[in-house]
């Protein structure tokens, strides 16, 4: 069921509040915006409130058997990328960038904010559809520069299928091959990449892949690698 309103401060607090409050809310409920003022994007970005634009939030219930609920950013941006893929002319310029955004000929085109909530993990996800934010040292990209901008209701039907599916292979697979689909379809291995971890200089090396459990491989210049399990990253074409 996805759920629309004309205004929110954020779609991902309301669902958290509904849950604290004890709402009953399934996997497969979406809750989508007009208007999001309060948005949020990592590390205490604004999540932008571009008109015409996909600004929507679902959870998952993560079971005992599932993978780490972490790789559900893995899951989404592979989600996301199924759903964009259609509306693109040239298909290879759409590529996913750890851990969490989809990028268009190497700028931003949408982004994705895990945040839990007790037992439930709520995937929040914003598409430039019709607008894109300025972003400094940072180039975006909307799908309106290409044509005209798809219709919000129609990608949010779409997106949340496409979500549906991942979530089920997620759970009947597991990550393995969630992790090699990812990887095919992201930044080409040995992509020049600086990444700053949280309370840490920024390091440079470049793409080396994913671990097992979807952490990032940095390859480092000496030849060794470091894992990253959090952090920014930016590609080396994509600073505006």
């Amino acid at each position: 069921m996805i759920r629309t309103v004309q205004e929110t401060g954020s779609t991902n607090a309301d669902l958290a509040t509904a849950l604290r409050a004890g709402d009953a809310i399934s996997e497969g409920d979406w809750l989508v915006t007009d208007r999001q003022t309060a948005g949020r994007g990592r590390q205490g970005r604004t999540w932008f409130d571009g008109h015409g634009n996909f600004m929507g939030s679902t959870l998952v219930r993560p079971h005992g058997r599932d993978p780490a609920p972490a790789s559900l950013a893995l899951l989404a941006g592979l989600a996301l990328y199924e759903a964009v893929l259609p509306l693109v002319a040239n298909p290879t310029d759409l590529r996913l960038k750890w851990p969490n955004d989809l990028m268009f000929g190497g700028a931003k085109l949408a982004g994705i904010l895990l945040e839990r909530e007790g037992d439930a993990i709520i995937v929040g996800i914003g598409v430039n559809l019709a607008a894109a934010p300025d972003l400094p040292a940072r180039r975006t990209t909307t799908l309106s520069t290409f044509g005209p901008p798809p219709d919000r209701d129609l990608f949010a039907n779409a997106l949340a299928a496409s979500f549906d599916k991942e979530l089920e292979r997620w759970r009947t697979y597991g990550l393995d091959p969630l992790v090699r689909r990812w990887e095919s379809i992201a930044h080409p291995f040995g992509a020049p990449l600086t990444v700053s971890p949280p309370g840490e200089q920024p390091i440079n090396g470049t793409f080396a892949g994913l671990t097992e459990d979807g952490a990032l491989r940095l390859r480092l210049a000496g030849g060794e690698s470091r894992v990253i399990h959090a952090g920014d990253v930016m590609l080396a074409n994509e600073e505006g």
